[in-house]
């Protein structure tokens, strides 16, 4: 069965270049107009990837992308004609996996959405007994059920937050720049928009520390990058 990817987007031209060149890759495309189509059709078709437009009538892609990620893992891309910083960080806060800034190229919006579904398929179940646990801190990581304990209680992660922390987690006392959990993490070349993996860090730092202000686990070393201690 083909990969079904859900496309939002108000603007009729982009909506269907968009859909067109997607498909061409392989995709089952389903698209929808404004927010709250976009809810109804996520949550009966449950796409395996959503490109969100964050300006959208009837329900905001904001709206949208803090609902769905309560209810779904689903990854998430969004698109936005805003330049202002805030707006991405609020869109990455609220659970977006990725984002784009219009206008954008079409080849670099399918690498993106290659690079999300490679994430997102990966096999969880292929490792040894003793790789289906991760221990650091106070934190067990389930990778064979894809879940995280933090002194035995479930966290709520979303799908970016899990997969940063299983690298950060599988490379304990490792540092990495930014650059580097831009490759390893996310799967491109994200030159430029290393603003990304501080938005995580610091989200992520929110579910697993108890003062986030004062880290004790995922710890910012000056001038080099993060790394996992515990």
């Amino acid at each position: 069965m083909a990969t079904k990817i859900l496309v939002v987007e108000d603007d009729p031209n982009l909506l269907e270049t968009i859909k067109y060149n997607v498909a061409r890759e392989g995709y089952h495309v389903i698209t929808a107009p404004d927010g709250a189509r976009a809810l109804d059709i996520a949550r009966s078709e449950k796409p395996d990837l959503i490109i969100l437009d964050l300006m959208l009538p009837e329900v905001s892609g904001f709206e949208v992308c803090r609902i769905l990620r309560k209810e779904m893992t689903v990854p998430i891309l969004m698109l936005t004609a805003k330049t202002d910083e805030v707006d991405k960080v609020v869109g990455l806060e609220i659970g977006a996996d990725d984002y784009m800034t219009k206008p954008f190229s079409i080849r670099e919006l399918l690498a993106r959405v290659g690079a999300l579904l490679r994430r997102a398929e990966m096999p969880r179940l292929a490792m040894t007994d003793e790789e289906e646990w991760l221990k650091v801190g106070g934190l067990e990581i389930d990778l064979g059920r894809h879940r995280v304990l933090r002194l035995g209680v479930p966290l709520t992660l979303t799908s970016k937050e899990y997969d940063l922390l299983v690298f950060l987690a599988r490379h304990k006392g490792f540092v990495f720049t930014r650059e580097q959990l831009l490759e390893k993490v996310w799967g491109y070349d994200y030159a430029g928009e290393t603003r990304t993996v501080d938005v995580h860090v610091r989200w992520l730092r929110q579910k697993i520390e108890s003062d986030p202000s004062h880290p004790e686990t995922l710890l910012t070393v000056r001038g080099a990058g993060y790394r996992l201690e515990g």
